[in-house]
């Protein structure tokens, strides 16, 4: 055992000896912050299965309380033993010398759900569940004894990480109920930590160690039967020692919870910084229309989560150094970016750096310009990068004097400094980086320092690090580039995030009800889908269905030429892919004969199969620019809306965006502005501005649509949304349902 018997007994203090909290929640807070709170900061800490065999996760947890100092109540249960770890071992709740607060649970799973009752009946306030073989396993048994555990969670109240889990750390208590034994830094940081996988969690925390950056909270959640990651973002964001939250996510169960903790977040300016997987396909039943395949499951956490304010990263790598960035730099005022460098190449690389990711270095005012000048001579350029060159290698004070001009100019945002930090001890460079600390802890603008490699940190420059608070360390330029970009969209965001709520009418609610009601099939046909959407605002074309080639005719002169002739089925999905649209007809002859061709392609290629409603003639709009705006439902993050580029090369495009759903016209025109059919909307290199307006009418009628319909609908496609300097409609619409025949359909 590593841990001696004085440091065990020393831990082994009442809960009247443990220091008051410098924080706790108010009275009104929730009841899951109040619980979270008892969990990382208990009064004493009871550990269910204690045992001594070799390397169990028991004794290692022990270890690491004993040896970081823990200062309340430690108490190993086994009903076997009199003592281990050279402590009295007790055999029950009951037997224990004040009442459990804080459970952690190690006994096999099949025992695991007693006791969560016991500890909660004896008074305990939360637990952890290190045990595993609950649903994980994903047999009957297993899954079973997860349903009973979840029941017991509900019933007793208690605040339950895991099952499945791998223990936190409360650095501010001393705490660490984990099984790593590495060792670690104990100090109140800025970081709190949470997710599902331990391992990774356990990763990152290690890895902001080793860059210098604390963290003061670190929870592994495992399978969730209790407490979510949503449910730890709340507490973070209302502990004042939190200033960034780092969450790793498997899959969001509770969109709202999550949406909720994020809002929470925000209003308290904490970025929360997101690793998630789930790249994959969002639900094949939605992508049975092109918005459901374009809106994949990455997309719509996007379309959610940045609304919110959440940072996502794509790697373990881009989380460190974007958790670097937003640490130690302040929120700029805006986006004039300067650079001062002591080469051209890395100037150079920096110009190329920034401008592959849409940003560029703002031109330095006259002042600053003038003085740089004065001091550098040949080997320099003055500019935006500035490459100091030769007169600031040769005299440091140059250098110092280069950097404070540009901290000190009000038209400059944000300062980057091209450095590596040192390895050893160097006099000179240590004391250049105290002084510009020093500079920034007056400049109210974030000071970055940017490595362009990642050169690795020892002890030397952790502990210097830890000592330059106001500056931002980068390492890698591409991923502090990436950094940096999301510290500006961050402070771009409003701080508080209003809901949006339909907007819809009750008798375009009715409409809904009575379509769905009606509704058998995977999908609503096309005539269908567009009495739906004009029912929500959203402008549709002239049209009319045809039983024969004379109802034809008589339509089409009602409208007017040109025309076009489609297929009406809702079991035909995509119709021109079976030669179910003829466009441009002009004339009678021309209306009658696509009558009859259309009615024989589509019986001859599909046999006779589907149901066939007739024969669709519309109004041909003139257009401008082809769109797609759609909405779809995804399996986690619930509604979204689409807009971009459509036609017949809307996939290959993939000039799309999306937004959550419902959103305002204030929303929607966000939206539009996302994407290069928004850029081309309104007037691109001399042409005129097209009828944006239209297509704000047909998000916001969208997006009421598919909110109103709850779970009901999977996905809404109206592709193409003709548009022109006059007008937009939507000329093509499929909404599919979220129902067992589209699932059939989708493959399921």
């Amino acid at each position: 055992m590593e841990a001696s018997k004085a440091q065990v007994f020393k831990a082994q203090v009442s809960a009247a000896s443990v220091p008051a909290r410098s924080w706790s929640p108010p009275p009104d807070a929730s009841d899951i912050v109040k619980g979270i709170h008892a969990m990382l900061h208990p009064r004493n800490i009871v550990l269910v299965g204690a045992t001594d065999k070799p390397g169990n996760y028991a004794e290692r947890i022990w270890n690491n309380l004993a040896r970081y100092g823990f200062q309340g109540g430690l108490y190993p249960v086994n009903a076997r033993r009199e003592t281990i770890w050279g402590v009295p071992c007790y055999k029950d709740f009951t037997s224990l010398p004040e009442k459990p607060d804080h459970v952690l649970v190690l006994v096999p799973a099949r025992f695991a759900v007693q006791v969560i009752r016991d500890a909660a009946a004896a008074g305990a306030r939360s637990a952890t569940i290190v045990t595993s073989g609950f649903s994980e396993l994903q047999d009957e048994e297993s899954r079973k004894l997860a349903s009973e555990l979840q029941q017991a969670v509900h019933e007793t109240g208690l605040a339950v990480t895991g099952p499945n889990c791998l223990g936190n750390l409360s650095a501010g208590e001393k705490l660490f109920t984990n099984i790593d034994d590495r060792i670690v830094t104990m100090e109140q940081g800025a970081v709190a930590i949470a997710g599902q996988s331990g391992a990774i969690v356990m990763a990152i925390r290690q890895a902001l160690e080793d860059r210098g950056v604390g963290v003061g909270y670190m929870v592994t959640t495992g399978n969730e039967t209790g407490l979510e990651t949503p449910d730890l973002m709340r507490y973070f964001a209302e502990d004042p020692s939190v200033k960034v939250i780092v969450v790793y996510l498997e899959g969001v169960r509770n969109t709202k919870a999550f949406r909720d903790a994020c809002k929470a977040a925000r209003a308290a300016s904490k970025p929360v910084i997101a690793l998630k997987l789930g790249s994959s396909e969002g639900g094949r039943a939605a992508a049975m229309a092109h918005t459901g395949a374009l809106a994949g499951s990455i997309e719509t956490f996007d379309a959610i989560a940045t609304r919110e304010g959440v940072i996502r990263v794509r790697g373990l790598d881009e989380l460190i150094e974007t958790t670097e960035c937003f640490v130690h730099a302040a929120v700029p005022k805006g986006d004039r970016l300067a650079a001062v460098t002591l080469s051209g190449g890395k100037r150079g690389m920096l110009i190329d750096a920034f401008y592959a990711e849409g940003l560029n270095f703002a031109p330095l005012s006259p002042h600053v310009s003038s003085e740089l000048a004065k001091m550098l001579g040949p080997g320099s350029i003055v500019g935006n990068p500035l490459d100091a060159g030769f007169a600031a290698v040769v005299d440091p004070s140059v250098y110092m004097r280069s950097i404070k001009l540009m901290i000190d100019d009000p038209d400059i945002d944000i300062v980057i400094i091209d450095a590596e930090f040192p390895k050893a001890p160097h006099e000179q460079r240590e004391r250049n980086l105290r002084i510009v600390d020093e500079m920034a802890s007056r400049a109210a603008k974030p000071v970055i320092y940017i490595s362009a490699m990642s050169i690795g940190f020892t002890e030397f420059t952790k502990g210097l690090r830890k000592s330059l608070p106001h500056l931002a360390v980068m390492q890698g330029m591409d991923r502090a580039v990436t950094a940096i970009k999301s510290l500006l969209a961050y402070a771009r965001l409003r701080k508080e995030v209003p809901d949006i709520i339909s907007s819809s009418n009750p008798a375009a609610r009715a409409m809904l009800e009575k379509a769905l009601a009606a509704a058998s099939g995977a999908a609503l046909d096309e005539v269908a889908s567009k009495r739906l959407l004009k029912a929500y605002g959203i402008p549709v074309s002239k049209e009319g269905i045809a039983q024969t080639a004379a109802e034809a005719v008589k339509i089409a002169k009602q409208i007017g030429f040109p025309v076009v002739a489609k297929v009406v089925s809702a079991e035909i999905l995509h119709k021109s892919d079976i030669g179910g649209v003829v466009l441009n007809l002009n004339s009678t002859t021309e209306v009658k004969k696509a009558f009859s061709d259309i009615t024989a392609r589509v019986k001859k290629k599909l046999k006779g199969k589907p149901k066939l409603d007739g024969i669709l003639i519309a109004q041909q709009v003139k257009a401008d620019l082809e769109l797609v705006v759609g909405a779809s439902l995804d399996a986690e993050m619930g509604p979204v809306v689409l807009f971009g580029t459509g036609g017949i090369d809307i996939e290959l495009m993939k000039d799309v965006a999306l937004a959550g759903a419902p959103l305002d016209e204030a929303e929607a025109r966000l939206l539009i502005g996302r994407t290069k059919a928004g850029i081309k909307m309104r007037g691109y290199r001399g042409k005129p501005a097209l009828h944006e307006a239209s297509a704000v009418k047909a998000l916001v009628g969208l997006s009421n649509l598919i909110a109103d319909a709850g779970d009901r609908i999977a996905s809404i496609d109206v592709n193409p949304f003709l548009i022109n300097s006059k007008t937009g409609v939507a000329v093509d619409a499929l909404i599919v349902l979220n129902n067992a025949t589209a699932e059939r359909a989708a493959g399921h």
